[in-house]
């Protein structure tokens, strides 16, 4: 069967404070999009995590976003083509310094949060962060929705593309996710969420949250790594994976 990825954010801390158990989800994870300090992370929480991905043989993607500490990068923000591009030139460019240190480097980049949604339907927005990669001087995979607007985007400047889905998010029936302010966003039963992830990965299919059977094909799964057990869910995802003979193994 095709090997699939497993992705999962890390190093979405500040300062003292820690929301990822990062050093048990890269024992789990093929790939990590660690945060590069404008929704979460810091220059030390950047070193760490790179320096414990390093060790363990795990890709580092920039999980770039936008400035927005104080909302996690979850809040709708509008800012300027240039001045997008250069941010997440900027965040890739700070994450690559740790990652050079810890004898890697960093592999493909992901948008976060609020960044990530906008970029599936807005062109714009999808062309500003294309812009960014190239900026910053690679040819670097982009990881994101199948059929959004910044894998097209991406192709269309030349830029590699990975196809991501999502274990413990819901769907519409276009194949987008949920926003998280409506109910049921967030799949919190780890049964569903183990299911779901072999459904995914072998049939590229999903149960939309309105009962329907939607196309979604992904070189990537993605578990969050600031849900409630995390490296537990981590490891029954990955194990099902595995017990259902697919390969897990990162894709860049």
């Amino acid at each position: 069967m095709t090997p699939i990825d497993l992705n999962a954010d890390l190093g979405e801390g500040f300062g003292r404070w820690r929301l990822t158990d990062d050093e048990q989800l890269l024992s789990v994870v093929t790939s990590a999009n660690v945060a590069c300090g404008f929704h979460a992370g810091d220059p030390a929480t950047m070193r760490r995590v790179c320096e414990l991905a390093a060790a363990r043989g795990v890709r580092i993607g920039a999980q770039v976003s936008y400035r927005d500490l104080a909302g996690f990068g979850r809040r709708a923000m509008d800012v300027p083509s240039g001045e997008l591009a250069a941010e997440v030139a900027y965040q890739i460019g700070a994450l690559e310094v740790f990652a050079r240190a810890a004898g890697t480097r960093v592999s493909y980049v992901k948008p976060h949060g609020a960044l990530y949604n906008r970029v599936v339907h807005d062109a714009e927005q999808a062309a500003a962060v294309v812009e960014g990669v190239r900026l910053a001087g690679a040819t670097l995979p982009v990881l994101g929705l199948p059929s959004s607007l910044l894998l097209k985007t991406a192709e269309e400047a030349g830029l590699p593309t990975v196809t991501e889905a999502f274990a413990d998010r819901a769907y519409t029936d276009e194949g987008t996710l949920v926003p998280r302010g409506e109910p049921g966003a967030v799949l919190a039963d780890p049964d569903a969420v183990v299911e779901r992830s072999v459904g995914l990965a072998r049939f590229g299919v999903v149960t939309s949250h309105s009962g329907e059977r939607v196309a979604v094909r992904a070189r990537s799964l993605c578990v969050h790594g600031d849900t409630p057990g995390a490296v537990e869910l981590a490891r029954r995802v990955r194990t099902a994976l595995e017990s259902s003979g697919l390969p897990v193994r990162a894709f860049a």
